[in-house]
C-alpha cells in the first residue's frame, strides 16, 4: 500500500465560469469541485503543481484523499480529472466526499503478477493479453483497496481469467458482476503469438513478344516473296 501523504490544501472559490478558470490556470492554480454525501457542492482552488505531482502516482486515483478547506479536513476520492490536450497540465478535478458507513463506487487498477513465468508463457510460448486494466468496485471507505492483484502463474495457453476468478478483499464487490452472469467478462488471457506470413515470391510474368510494326511489315514481305 502507498505511504504517500495525499493531503491537498484547498481554498473556497467564489469566482466561477470559464473566464475565472482561465485566470486561475494562468496563475498556476487549479479549479476543482467537491460534492456528494447529500451536501452542497463547493468550488475549490488548488495549487496546480503540487496536485500535478501527486497525479504521477497510481495510488492518487484509488486512494482516500484529504482536502483541507479553511483548516477543516474532508475525506474524498477523485471522480474525474481533466487534462490539457497537449501540455502536461491538469485543467479541472472532481472530488466526491467520503462518509463513514456510506459505500463508495470507484475504479481501482489491476496489478498482474507472474506474467513472464506463467505456464502458458514460459512453457508454451504464449503471450499475455490484458482485456481490462481496472475494475469498478463498491465497498465501505475502510475496505477500499489501492489495487487488486491478478496472479496468472498457473494460466495456460488458450486460457482466460474472468472477473469471477479475481480474489477480492473482504467487503469489496465488483459492480459489473451485480448486473448478471453474462457480465463475467474476461480480464486476461494467454494466446499464441501472432505469426506474420512471409510474402510469397512473385511469379515471373511471361509475356508473349508482340512484334513491332516494322517487324510485321518485314514478315509480310517475306511471305510475299515465298509465294512468288
Amino acid at each position: 500500500m502507498s505511504t504517500i501523504d495525499f493531503t491537498i490544501q484547498a481554498e473556497l472559490r467564489q469566482d466561477k465560469g470559464k473566464g475565472a478558470s482561465r485566470r486561475l490556470r494562468r496563475a498556476e492554480k487549479l479549479p476543482a469541485i467537491l460534492y456528494g454525501a447529500n451536501k452542497e457542492a463547493v468550488s475549490l482552488t488548488l495549487d496546480h503543481n503540487k496536485v500535478n505531482n501527486m497525479a504521477d502516482f497510481e495510488a492518487f486515483y484509488s486512494h482516500i484523499l484529504t482536502l483541507v478547506i479553511d483548516g477543516k479536513k474532508h475525506q474524498a476520492i477523485l471522480k474525474d480529472i481533466q487534462r490539457h490536450p497537449y501540455k502536461p497540465k491538469l485543467t479541472h478535478l472532481d472530488f466526491q466526499r467520503v462518509e463513514k458507513g456510506q459505500k463508495l463506487h470507484t475504479h481501482v487498477p489491476l496489478h498482474f503478477l507472474n506474467e513472464t513465468t506463467a505456464k502458458g508463457v514460459k512453457d508454451e510460448g504464449g503471450v499475455v493479453v490484458h482485456h481490462v486494466n481496472d475494475v469498478e468496485i463498491t465497498c465501505l471507505p475502510k475496505d477500499l483497496p489501492e489495487y487488486l492483484e491478478v496472479d496468472v502463474a498457473n494460466l495456460e495457453l488458450g486460457q482466460n481469467l474472468h472477473l469471477t476468478d479475481l480474489q477480492l478483499p473482504k467487503g469489496v464487490e465488483l459492480v459489473e458482476l451485480t448486473k448478471g452472469e453474462d457480465h463475467d467478462q474476461a480480464v486476461v488471457s494467454i494466446v499464441a503469438p501472432r505469426v506474420e506470413k512471409e510474402p510469397e515470391p512473385e511469379a515471373e510474368e511471361v509475356s508473349a513478344e508482340v512484334p513491332t510494326t516494322k517487324e510485321s511489315e518485314e514478315d509480310e514481305d517475306e511471305d510475299k516473296q515465298d509465294k512468288e
